[in-house]
């Protein structure tokens, strides 16, 4: 008669998986965000060929004005810009879609600059200032949220406050109105300084808009911990502050400002291109989505592709990033996975 020999208690808890692998591994299954996070890859990787797209394929300079360039166009050299003949004849019409990956494959703008170069450029600075955005918002915002939740009290009213009075304005017109006054004196934090013109500036000011988003709910949901029995606990064993907040209340609200990354990127990205698009956000010479719409804007009825492309790669990103952010909050939510279970 054979009996089942159990294994060693140290062999049984290495091989049970971690919630942050079991996180991974369900975010794994989820073929929806498996899917966005393909495609962000690939719109990032793009983004980062752009130097040797420039260089190496279409030969210009996508930041240097072309009045005068020309080009080959079924090998025939054309002018990258001719004269308007509609209306009185004022003014330049860009060349249009080549199709051509060698000479200008979306057409140039008003300037003569390749559109396909300047939206790879642009495609880099948008994810940029988005993803450093997102992530200066969700630290920021942890730390507000769990000091505010912790702490209570006087500290909590006063934080409360300030974050009330900063939801209270609408997004798009106090990120104009911090925009119009950075760009023209900088932002000077003691011995911090950032220059008007510097890709920097957005980033701040996108990050500090929306810094209640973020900790308003952690700091709902570090005030249903505190009452919990482990933190009581660790309290009670006369544990200090710092270490309860960084080692029982930090771990457990963590999961909620992983989940809240992929979506607040996705809000910077949309509030850089308005901005942008509004010339108060990323500002010449450097290129970004929202710059080449507006770029366009004068362009739309002859040259919609100026406008067009940039427009679709925001919607495409955006989207990809809210799915994923979706994905993430499904695999980090025990609920999520319960519901999904029954």
């Amino acid at each position: 008669m054979s009996r089942t020999v159990p294994l060693p208690a140290t062999t049984a808890a290495r091989r049970s998986p971690g919630p942050w692998r079991t996180a991974a591994a369900d975010l794994l299954r989820n073929r929806s965000a498996v899917a966005a996070a393909l495609v962000l890859l690939v719109v990032v990787a793009v983004s980062l060929c752009a130097p040797l797209y420039a260089e190496h394929i279409a030969h210009t300079d996508p930041f240097q004005s072309h009045v005068s360039g020309t080009t080959v166009v079924d090998g025939k050299t054309v002018p990258v810009l001719t004269p308007s003949s509609t209306g009185l004849g004022l003014g330049v019409t860009p060349i249009g879609p080549t199709w051509d990956m060698g000479h200008y494959f979306l057409g140039a703008d008003n300037q003569g600059r390749d559109v396909m170069a300047r939206l790879l450029y642009g495609g880099r600075t948008s994810l940029l200032i988005g993803v450093a955005a997102a992530l200066l918002t969700c630290v920021v915002g942890t730390a507000v949220g769990v000091l505010a939740g912790y702490a209570g009290g006087v500290v909590d009213a006063v934080i409360s406050r300030i974050l009330d009075v900063v939801w209270a304005f609408p997004v798009y017109l106090l990120a104009i109105c911090l925009s119009v006054v950075l760009l023209t004196n900088g932002l000077r934090l003691g011995p911090v300084t950032v220059d008007a013109g510097s890709l920097w500036l957005p980033v701040v000011i996108i990050a500090a808009i929306y810094v209640p988003y973020v900790a308003r709910p952690l700091r709902g949901q570090v005030l249903v911990l505190r009452n919990k029995e482990f933190i009581q606990a660790a309290i009670g064993s006369g544990a200090p502050t710092l270490r309860v907040m960084r080692r029982e209340v930090l771990p457990n609200v963590l999961p909620t400002a992983i989940v809240f990354l992929p979506l607040m990127t996705a809000l910077a990205m949309l509030t850089e291109s308005a901005l942008s698009f509004l010339s108060v956000g990323v500002q010449p010479p450097d290129a970004s989505w929202g710059t080449i719409i507006e770029d366009g804007l004068g362009l739309l009825y002859t040259r919609p592709a100026v406008t067009i492309a940039p427009g679709l790669l925001i919607a495409l990103t955006t989207a990809a990033l809210n799915v994923l952010g979706d994905g993430v909050r499904d695999a980090l939510d025990p609920s999520a996975r319960l519901r999904g279970g029954v």
